[in-house]
């Protein structure tokens, strides 16, 4: 019977494995070899590049230059470029063709991204030095970038790299190899033919090849990352070279890939062009290529340009990089870090930091495709009152529209939207609805009608609105390039305009890809024409951004610029930070799939995308309860908690999967709302730093080796570590006539970085930093750890939605390090407007130092800005810990005593109290104060 059972699982297994891959069709998606520019780049050696550096000078602050070919055989116009520096170790390097002589058209560079404040950083250069490099015949030129940085145009061969002033030592070159290609403008010859076929689809290409390719070398580096959107490892694995198994590039073109499969280079619904290098010997670097064309990146294996070497210097650990576009211009940023924050923060100077979400945001939302209609809506918010779980925002998808035009409802299932959405608002809760950029072509659509007549819809090669498939059939697509046609949609969500929307209504951006049932590679031609002749394949990777800002811009419209939005989109684009949220796609109810979202949520983190998360529970498929239990638990950590599912799937809500996995995903759920404080605060610090809220490891410990390919644990901020549970505990057979145990998760191993000591929330039992703990796997929890010498802030009480969690008390979590210290902040604000811009906030700085722990206000008070107050205060306070065995707090100045007692440190059934609380201190958070153990 066991063998029996043990084949009949293998085989199951393998099944599900076959069905999995096969669900995804390959085939619908070009390879790198039938990419032509990709081919073609592909293929060049290392000096294959004849661009040398002339008339080199500065002017308008700037340095510039001519890149000539002095190949006369092989004529080519002069390229120019630009070396400009910026504040806090910013360079930024642009290559176009020569305006003066007159192309056949003004390539694209892609506007509205890059923030005015990042250009207003702008440093002049004054002066500019020569210098000898190496064996080289002539000079190179050297300017100033920053203390302790200087950036250098080699002139032959041509070369741009950033050093270390003092050693020299680089950090990030460009063209090295002498890879560099830029295929230029130019009038088609009568014997060419500049088409390109894929399966039924013809690429008229009226302007012919315009890729551009080149590399770029990350020094001292031991792995890099970033250029999500990839369901694959956070350590970007070799693609190319020698000891390599040569694979596809990783490719960033924005497409809508059904049924996703994990631990493939292969892009998504998003694209960031920003790549990060860390090493233990000098730290961090970034390299950020500004494009909206498609890219495909090799990162290269270490010795692949051993047989063509041109002298580059030997670094040990050398990251070799080869970076390949379709169309547009080189607008590239180099930054120097030194440390991973650094490199983020210059980075989301570049492309703005993440917007503050609202306070409800941040918490538990629930959707479905579909939650059939105002009575499943209804039911199904009862029910989480009636099993006590917390959610804030309910959401609906396609099906709530009238013949899926967006901006309707469905008068038969959804007869009355704005007294179901004021149902839901009086218990604190939200609803969010699905628009998507496909605009059903129906005479009747008013949307529609309105679109043709103005001319607002992206043309096709031949100039007429482009006509592709989509939900609702025969469908056109809103010009987001426009900023007029932006600004038009933005009035759309309007109370007057979308009809039986109300201010606790937001919206969900889906298949802005853009997703097109019927085109090439299920999406939009490369020859559709955008605003000023710009052709699709320089914008698209940048077209669900434009979609994602417009929406955005109309809910700001419609509070008359009082309340943020919220606006989940599916595209990613450099600067989609600014405008909300991000989530991972449609991925699949597997525990792969569970592990696999780890890197991709910290990847978009890594890239300025702070606000993301994956669907808990998978979008396809239906998980076995233990699967849905360690998602719901791996999840409430995600900067975004959204459980998801698709319409075929069974129903998945927390209560339908028995009392006890009911118990289990309302502690995980609870869990969450606790630490919402912790979490609107790590908000916050994104906001002003853009340093993300989920973090690899190796950002908190640059220095431990041990964190650099660490994907299944991440931080939280820098005081949580969260170890997730990715195998199962045993499997059932299927007819359920018996069943087997494997017992694969009875232990997990748990790195703990070095330098602090780790309190293991579930007992309050410490740890020792530097080790590799093996924990008992528990049911009801993940392994999760306070970082010693922090200061967490909570509310614990539990509530049906955060909005009513306004006004309850803190709990502060005091993990002390091996000097008795330690130390923590707490911001808030209203919670949903623009104030805290003007200064509306408080923001709390707790240290706990010689047996007292001090509040000061971390605020910078300025005459005539808005305030915010706040009549909370802190209930408790838990110190883990702590040496002594004291008896009671002094409260100063107020000079009266607070009882201490040992207490448990989640309010958990059957755990024994293991610490020491400070209860009813009775301090408020506006004002300062301090308390003294005694």
């Amino acid at each position: 019977m066991r063998s029996s059972a043990h084949l009949l699982f293998l085989l199951l297994f393998s099944l599900s494995i076959i069905s999995s891959v096969s669900s995804w069709k390959r085939d619908e998606f070009r390879t790198c070899n039938q990419t032509p520019f990709c081919k073609r780049a592909r293929s060049r050696k290392p000096g294959s590049s004849p661009l040398v550096a002339t008339h080199v000078a500065i002017s308008d602050g700037d340095l510039i230059a001519k890149l000539t070919n002095p190949n006369q055989e092989d004529p080519v116009n002069p390229l120019v470029l630009t070396l400009s520096a910026y504040h806090d170790g910013v360079l930024r390097l642009q290559i176009d063709e020569d305006p003066s002589l007159d192309p056949p058209k003004k390539r694209f560079q892609v506007p509205d991204v890059i923030v005015p404040e990042f250009l207003n950083k702008k440093l002049w250069l004054q002066k500019l030095s020569e210098e000898v490099i190496g064996r080289d015949l002539g000079p190179s030129s050297v300017v100033y970038l920053s203390d302790g940085y200087e950036a250098v145009l080699r002139h032959d061969p041509f070369e741009v790299y950033v050093r270390e002033k003092g050693g020299g030592n680089r950090v990030v070159s460009f063209n090295s190899h002498g890879l560099f290609d830029f295929e230029q403008l130019r009038v088609k010859k009568e014997e060419e033919d500049w088409e390109e076929r894929f399966r039924s689809h013809t690429d008229k290409r009226p302007y012919g090849p315009q890729s551009i390719s080149f590399d770029v070398s990350f020094h001292e580096a031991d792995f890099v990352y970033g250029i999500p959107e990839r369901a694959t490892s956070l350590a970007l694995k070799p693609t190319k070279g020698p000891g390599v198994e040569e694979s596809e590039p990783y490719r960033l073109f924005n497409l809508d890939v059904f049924e996703y499969i994990h631990d493939s280079p292969f892009g998504l619904y998003g694209s960031v062009p920003f790549m990060i290098s860390h090493g233990k010997a000098r730290g961090t670097s970034g390299f950020f290529w500004f494009n909206a064309a498609e890219m495909q990146i090799d990162v290269l294996g270490s010795g692949w340009d051993a047989e063509d070497s041109i002298g580059l210097p030997s670094d040990q650990n050398r990251i070799d990089t080869m970076w390949m576009s379709e169309a547009g211009v080189v607008d590239a940023f180099f930054f120097v870090g030194p440390g991973p924050k650094d490199v983020v923060r210059q980075y989301t100077s570049v492309t703005g930091t993440p917007a503050l979400p609202q306070f409800f945001a941040t918490a538990y939302h629930q959707c479905r495709w579909n939650y059939r209609d105002e009575e499943d809506v209804a039911q199904v918010d009862s029910k989480f009152d009636e099993h006590d779980i917390p959610y804030d925002v309910l959401w609906l998808d396609i099906e709530h529209t009238e013949g899926k035009k967006y901006f309707t409802w469905d008068r038969v299932l959804f007869p009355n939207p704005e007294e179901m959405q004021k149902k839901l608002d009086a218990k604190g809760r939200h609803m969010v609805t699905i628009v998507d950029p496909h605009i059903k072509r129906d005479e009747s659509f008013h949307l529609h009608k309105e679109a043709t007549e103005k001319g607002y819809y992206v043309k096709d090669a031949s100039g007429k609105d482009y006509d592709g498939w989509c939900w609702p059939g025969s469908s056109s697509y809103p010009d987001m390039l426009n900023p007029e046609i932006r600004s038009w949609w933005a009035d759309k969500f309007s109370y007057a305009n979308y009809v039986g929307s109300t201010p606790s209504l937001y919206i969900w951006n889906d298949m802005n890809e853009p997703s097109v049932f019927n085109g090439p590679e299920v999406t939009m031609p490369r020859d559709a024409l955008h605003y000023g002749g710009v052709e699709h394949r320089e914008v698209h990777n940048a077209y669900g951004y434009y979609f994602h800002m417009a929406t955005a811009d109309g809910l700001v419209k419609r509070g008359n610029g009082k309340d943020r939005p919220f606006v989940l989109s599916r595209a990613v684009f450099p600067g989609s930070q600014r405008h909300g949220a991000v989530w991972t796609g449609d991925n699949t109810a597997e525990w792969e799939h569970l592990k696999v979202s780890v890197p991709m949520v910290l990847t978009l983190g890594l890239t300025g995308v702070a606000f993301s998360g994956a669907d808990v529970g998978g979008f396809f498929g239906n998980p076995e309860p233990e699967l849905l239990v360690r998602w719901y638990q791996l999840g409430a950590y995600y900067p975004f908690f959204r459980g998801h599912a698709h319409h075929d799937t069974k129903r998945r809500e927390p209560w339908l999967f028995g009392e006890r996995n009911t118990e289990l995903m309302r502690e995980a759920i609870h869990i969450r709302y606790m630490l919402l404080p912790y979490f609107y605060t790590l908000f916050r610090e994104a906001n002003t730093s853009g340093v993300p809220v989920m973090r690899p490891l190796w950002m908190e410990f640059p220095a431990d080796e041990a964190t650099f390919s660490n994907d299944e644990a991440f931080m939280v901020g820098s005081s949580l570590l969260v170890q997730g549970i990715f195998t199962e505990s045993n499997c059932q057979n299927v007819d359920d006539t018996f069943i087997t145990f494997y017992q694969r998760a009875k232990h997990a191993s748990v790195y703990l970085p070095s330098g602090q000591s780790w309190y293991y929330l579930s007992s309050g039992t410490a740890y020792k930093g530097g080790t590799t703990q093996k924990m008992e796997v528990l049911e009801d929890s993940i392994p999760t750890f306070q970082r010693a010498g922090t200061i967490i802030p909570r509310k614990d009480r539990f509530r049906r939605s955060s909005t009513q969690m306004v006004n309850d008390p803190y709990t502060l979590v005091i993990a002390l390090n091996s000097t008795q210290e330690a130390e923590g902040e707490l911001y808030t604000d209203d919670g949903k407007s623009f104030e805290f811009a003007q200064g509306a906030y408080i923001h709390r700085h707790f240290v706990f130092s010689d047996g007292k722990l001090t509040s000061s206000n971390m605020a910078p008070y300025t005459s005539g800005k808005s305030q915010f107050s706040s009549g909370c205060s802190i209930e408790r306070i838990v110190l883990l810990g702590y040496s002594g065995r004291p008896t009671s707090a002094l409260i100063e100045p107020a000079n009266h005593k607070a009882d201490i007692e040992l207490g448990p440190l989640f309010l958990r059934k059957g755990r024994s109290p293991t610490v020491l609380t400070i209860r009813k201190p009775n301090v408020r958070i506006v004002e300062d104060w301090t308390i003294r153990v005694m």
